[in-house]
């Protein structure tokens, strides 16, 4: 009775797993940030977490540690650049990207490069490929795919 066993000598090639950026959507309308965040989620490049009590945002990023922010401007209570303020402030979040929403300019003003309070916008109503783009744009290196 003869038996053939075969043996791998050789290590297999094996694909570094890329970690999906850590994304942060902060929106009083639960609406807008579910949808975004299944349209992403789809994408297969993203974890998205969704904050839509601007109060708790500081403490859901300090939780999540996202990779960015998608931050709407105008909301009640707290609006998005105090919430930024906030964040920005913080030692531990400072350094991730915040990105502005807002439905308080055009598609155009928001293509123009202006920034407000230094940060980047797009302007809403907004496209998921639209959200990406912006998303890609304003990921850091070590995140962006």
């Amino acid at each position: 009775m003869n038996r053939t066993i075969e043996a791998n000598f050789f290590p297999q090639v094996v694909e570094p797993i890329k970690e999906k950026a850590r994304i942060l959507i902060i929106d009083n309308n639960r609406d807008f940030t579910h949808s975004a965040k299944l349209a992403l989620e789809r994408t297969g490049h993203y974890c998205v977490c969704e904050e839509n009590d601007a109060s708790k945002a500081h403490q859901t990023a300090l939780g999540l540690k996202p990779d960015l922010i998608l931050l709407d401007i105008a909301m009640p209570e707290t609006d998005g650049g105090e919430v930024a303020a906030r964040i920005q402030s913080d030692p531990a979040l400072h350094r991730i990207p915040i990105v502005f929403l807002t439905a308080l300019v055009t598609k155009a003003e928001a293509r123009s490069g202006l920034q407000i309070q230094g940060h980047p916008f797009l302007a809403k109503p907004i496209s998921v490929s639209e959200l990406i783009e912006g998303i890609e744009e304003n990921l850091p290196a070590r995140a962006a795919f």
